[in-house]
């Protein structure tokens, strides 16, 4: 809930800037001024990198026992007040031993945020430059020999944003479900604290959870990274676009100060595209192979497709999935327990499905799941709404202009999008990645913009992976 509102705080005020959400409260007292964080990249490279505070700063990486005393600026930052709502609703159709269960349900949340008057604390970087030039780092250091031969980068927190008063967080929830079947798949609903039976087959659950939040307590926060040499000589790095790291002893490991890295916006130090046509887009490369969906067994694959289906309006229901599936795929031990958000039977019922994916499979559930959290919200609206007939028939669509870079005869339009409100919506989902589709009488083509990025390729990759899952559902 905490993550959720912090996250939602960012992508208000600062979208496109260097600010990063704080999803632990239990963070906040890590994240003080010329404090370390690591810098984790992701396995594909549109993911926006994940962020572990530490218990250390700047003064305790360096040898020499002087500590660095560093001048912090502090100044009113802005009030804050947000509500967000969403509506969820949908069918599950499963099978459990013999019994065939159909659950049917609808639901509604809020998530009130008042964080009240905030303030911003900012370090003297220049101060920092002058007292740390002649220092160097303690390459004996733990936490810089557990960094060593990983990918990953040290940060110093730069600025921070603090609540100023005690605030609240508050969440409320609703759920009806009807079931056709047995009861016994109660489990598979999402929060439930406080349930009442109306009947034998209806169920109506509602949950109301606030959160006090102290004074002082860091909300987000921006870094600058640290590019540390094999000698301990390091560098801050004050210009925009250029990544840290630790000097390995292969010259191929250290990044490229030409690469382009964003804060938030996935890059991951490798160069994103202005515009992608879709015929430029890769299509069945090895790295980015979703085929193993389509060999799941029937059941557990429209489970996933439904599960996925559901949370399309909730990014942190979203996060949570690609996370597990990210912790699954580097080989770490599943532990459903430190994923707090989530309830009991939201725990136990992702669990049972993605053990049920083999290494292949849950590779293919990480791409796909990776690629739709990158969806603009409009895009992922869209999608919860879709049909499975018609994201079949998008797929195919998507696939034949992925293949061609000359228009196509509007006779390779797939039957289902020849409806017009089917096509609008083609068009809708198109144009919420700055991919327009245009037809005339006899042609039919896209017109990619500017500023479409990535955007064509996860959507590319999302609708594939969809249509992979929901084939032959009806």
């Amino acid at each position: 809930m905490f993550s959720k509102a912090t996250a939602n705080f960012i992508r208000q005020i600062d979208p496109e800037g260097s600010l990063i959400h704080v999803s632990r409260v239990n963070d906040s007292k890590k994240l003080v001024p010329m404090a370390l964080v690591v810098k984790r990249n992701r396995i594909w490279f549109w993911k926006r990198p994940k962020y572990q505070p530490t218990d250390f700063t700047l003064s305790d990486l360096l040898q020499g026992d002087k500590v660095l005393d560093p001048d912090v600026s502090e100044a009113e930052f802005l009030t804050y007040r947000g509500t967000f709502r969403g509506n969820v609703s949908g069918t599950v159709e499963t099978e459990a031993g013999p019994a065939s269960v159909t659950v049917e349900g609808r639901g509604s949340s809020e998530l009130q945020s008042c964080f009240g008057n905030l303030k911003k604390e900012e370090l003297d970087v220049k101060k920092l430059l002058r007292d740390s030039s002649s220092r160097l780092v303690d390459m004996q250091n733990p936490l810089v020999q557990q960094l060593e031969k990983q990918a990953d980068v040290l940060a110093v927190v730069k600025e921070r944003i603090l609540t100023t008063n005690s605030c609240s967080i508050t969440q409320t929830k609703s759920e009806r479900c009807v079931f056709q079947g047995i009861l016994g798949l109660l489990d598979m609903l999402g929060n439930s604290v406080k349930v009442c039976v109306k009947d034998s087959s209806n169920i109506e659950a509602e949950s109301d959870v606030s959160l006090q939040i102290p004074s002082g307590t860091v909300i987000a926060y921006s870094i600058l990274e640290l590019e540390i040499k094999k000698n301990g000589h390091y560098d801050i790095c004050l210009q925009p676009g250029t990544i840290g790291g630790i000097e390995a002893d292969s010259p191929e490991s250290w990044p490229s100060h030409d690469s382009l890295d964003t804060v938030d916006g996935g890059c991951n130090g490798k160069m994103v595209p202005e515009k992608v046509a879709l015929s430029e887009l890769p299509n069945g490369s090895q790295e980015m192979d979703l085929s193993p969906l389509a060999d799941l067994p029937q059941s557990p694959r429209w489970a996933l497709f439904n599960r996925l289906q559901e949370t399309l309006r909730d990014r942190t229901a979203l996060s949570y999935m690609e996370c597990l599936l990210e912790e699954l795929c580097s080989g770490e031990t599943l532990d459903m327990a430190k994923h707090e958000e989530l309830s009991e039977s939201q725990r136990r019922s992702l669990s049972a499905l993605l053990d049920s994916l083999n290494p292949a499979r849950l590779n293919a559930a990480h791409l796909l799941v990776s690629a739709v959290e990158e969806l603009p919200d409009q895009t992922l609206s869209l999608l919860s709404e879709s049909r499975p007939d018609f994201l079949e028939a998008f797929d195919a669509l998507m696939c034949s202009l992925q293949k061609s870079s000359e228009p196509l005869s509007i006779q390779c339009l797939p039957v289902p999008l020849q409806d017009n409100q089917a096509f609008q919506l083609a068009e809708q989902l198109l144009s919420s990645t700055n991919v327009t589709l245009k037809r005339d009488g006899y042609r039919l083509w896209t017109e990619t913009g500017h500023e479409a990025g990535v955007l064509p390729l996860v959507l590319s990759l999302s609708i594939q992976g969809l249509s992979l899952l929901c084939k032959g559902l009806k």
